[in-house]
């Protein structure tokens, strides 16, 4: 089964107010399990940076204005993601973005099926804090790199909560399983011809030759 973690880092919060997505990742998973291939992405928003954005990111418009345009890149990155389900955290944000550059290049709507590990940790720990951040801390999942948001950093932190989240890899699975095959394996057996257990010629005339050298034995003895 292959999925598509997915995360983005845009200008604010909300592209009906103007923001534009400026990075976007994809992560890809095969029976949850990251396969190495991603798809990653920085784009020219065609505007300014605000300040807020920029401390969450780092990401400068003048950096950014040296990549591609969203829809010099929505091609292959519909190509990446395909029909395949997407996991985003918090994914009413993301889609929002992708959904608003979608329609800006004249494509059609993200219809992916999307599983929202926001709403999958808010149902397993109702009540407590439920960021990305949280999330790692809970499963003691490394953050030292994470100084910044980085979409594709984010994607491989959010691949390793959702595998958690689902109840954690067992990394004796494969032993297991192997054991388990090797118990139904039918192991095949050379059949050999039953063991003769009776007497043979010569045993037979080698007892009878003892029997006539007993004298009055007391088997044959009248009771």
């Amino acid at each position: 089964m292959r999925e598509i973690v997915l995360d983005t880092e845009t200008t604010g919060l909300d592209p009906s107010e103007g923001h534009r997505l400026v990075e976007i990742a994809c992560v890809e998973l095969f029976n949850h399990i990251p396969t190495g291939a991603h798809f990653h992405k920085y784009v020219n928003p065609e505007r300014d940076m605000p300040d807020e954005a920029f401390a969450v990111h780092g990401l400068s418009a003048e950096f950014l204005s040296e990549h591609p345009l969203f829809d010099a890149v929505v091609d292959e990155f519909l190509a990446f993601i395909g029909n395949d389900r997407l996991i985003i955290h918090n994914a009413e944000f993301d889609l929002k973005f992708l959904n608003a550059e979608l329609k800006r290049c004249g494509k059609p709507k993200i219809a992916c099926p999307v599983e929202d590990t926001l709403l999958m940790a808010r149902r397993r720990f109702p009540g407590a804090q439920a960021s990305l951040d949280a999330l790692c801390r809970r499963f003691e999942i490394d953050l030292s790199a994470r100084s910044k948001h980085g979409a594709l950093l984010d994607g491989e932190l959010l691949a390793a909560v959702y595998l958690e989240l689902l109840g954690g890899r067992q990394p004796d699975l494969a032993l297991a399983t192997a054991a388990a095959e090797a118990a139904r394996t039918v192991v095949e057996r050379v059949l050999r011809p039953a063991r003769p257990h009776g007497p043979t010629e010569a045993e037979l005339e080698a007892h009878a030759a003892f029997m006539k050298k007993l004298k009055e034995p007391l088997w044959l003895a009248e009771g």
